[in-house]
């Protein structure tokens, strides 16, 4: 049996050399592939090993934090020296499995200026039950297996909520290589798909890190940004975006930024629409398959939801860390852009609104709506801000 916290054990009596020069024995390899077959039969697109080191990005994050460019997300800087290494979640962590699951990359309900009324967009992450729970389920039982198969050992899984540089521990597992957009890509299925991490105490052999990018020239997700919230290839100011502005930002939509806003009422994906390596995403898991009531919505009805209402409508899915705040500011945002005359009556109600929040963007709705002297709704077709620097 393999002796835990030795560098490679004796199950075969045999060892070998990864690419890192390190030796491991052939009862850990044999081990880590079926791991691997594991995750892909409990539905995992993707599945790759990486050591257990300091994150490889993670004097870039603290540079970023330092610029201030995470904005409000006070999370970050709070935890930041948490996402060094990833002991800071299991002490003794030796190797961290990376996961992929698909989401639904379909456009879905057609845009505003398509419609008899203003829909708001919803960002196809979000279209469907709160992944949190799918995926926080699949490494729970993937732990179990794990811990099943060799006792004694410890296994945490992790989606979003630790302190764990995901990206960073991806691509050294493998799974794809930055976008300039910032995103995870990887060739078969672009960038569609949330990531989860099992941290364990063994030592797994890792798997070949992704070393190449395959961007090229392109710099179609630069140019596309409607809020120009890029800085340069892969360095995004997320003050700036509006998925950002929408789900995280907790106070007022900066004025100038609300035009880029469009009528996306919560997250964006214009930088992965456009991106070349998404033609050809796959169909989603089943269990994230996108909810026809939240491919968009209708920001007048919005407006109209109080505390319980907003809690039953939209309760276990990812619309409710905008809070009914968040949601009903950036409805009215929406209205402002893309909305006509008779959205009037459901702004000036909101005038009386108990939060603060939703009353100044509704007062700026009805002063937009006003200065086109109540005439047709503008068509939004989400283009980018002119101008920009790598155009």
């Amino acid at each position: 049996m393999t002796v835990l916290g030795a560098p490679f054990g004796n199950v075969n009596g045999a060892a070998f050399r990864t690419g890192n020069g390190r030796r491991y024995d052939e009862g850990m390899k044999a081990l880590a592939d079926r791991l691997k077959e594991r995750a892909r039969g409990l539905g995992f697109v993707l599945a790759g090993v990486a050591a257990a080191a300091e994150a490889d990005g993670f004097a870039a994050l603290r540079a970023w934090l330092e610029q201030g460019r995470h904005g409000d997300m006070e999370y970050l800087s709070r935890h930041g020296d948490a996402r060094r290494h990833p002991r800071s979640i299991l002490d003794g962590v030796r190797s961290v499995l990376m996961v992929a699951l698909c989401y639904d990359p379909d456009g879905g309900a057609p845009l505003a200026g398509e419609t008899a009324s203003p829909r708001g967009r919803v960002a196809r992450y979000a279209r469907s039950a709160d992944y949190h729970r799918v995926m926080w389920d699949r490494l729970n039982e993937l732990a179990a297996w794990l811990e099943a198969e060799r006792p004694g050992c410890r296994a945490v899984g992790v989606c979003d909520t630790a302190p764990l540089l995901e990206r960073d521990f991806a691509r050294r597992a493998g799974l794809g290589w930055f976008g300039k957009n910032a995103m995870l890509l990887h060739r078969r299925l672009g960038s569609y798909f949330f990531l989860g991490a099992l941290l364990t105490d063994l030592e797994l052999p890792p798997d070949a890190p992704h070393e190449t990018a395959h961007c090229g020239t392109c710099t179609a997700c630069l140019d596309a940004c409607p809020t120009r919230a890029f800085v340069g290839p892969g360095v995004l100011d997320a003050r700036r975006c509006v998925s950002y502005l929408t789900i995280e930002l907790r106070g007022p939509i900066p004025e100038e930024l609300r035009p880029g806003v469009g009528d996306r009422l919560f997250g964006c994906d214009v930088c992965q629409e456009v991106c070349p390596w998404n033609r050809r995403a796959p169909a989603p898991d089943p269990a994230l398959a996108a909810r026809p009531d939240l491919e968009a919505l209708d920001p007048v009805e919005l407006l109209g939801l109080d505390e319980e209402a907003f809690r039953r409508r939209f309760k276990g899915t990812a619309l409710w860390r905008a809070r009914r705040r968040g949601l009903l500011r950036n409805a009215a945002v929406v209205l402002g852009n893309a909305g006509g005359p008779e959205a009037l009556p459901a702004l000036r109600r909101a005038l009386a609104d108990a939060e603060p929040l939703v009353r100044e963007a509704a007062a700026w709705a009805i002063g937009r709506i006003e200065a086109r002297g109540g005439g047709p709704r503008p068509a939004v077709n989400g283009g980018p801000t002119p101008g920009l620097p790598w155009a």
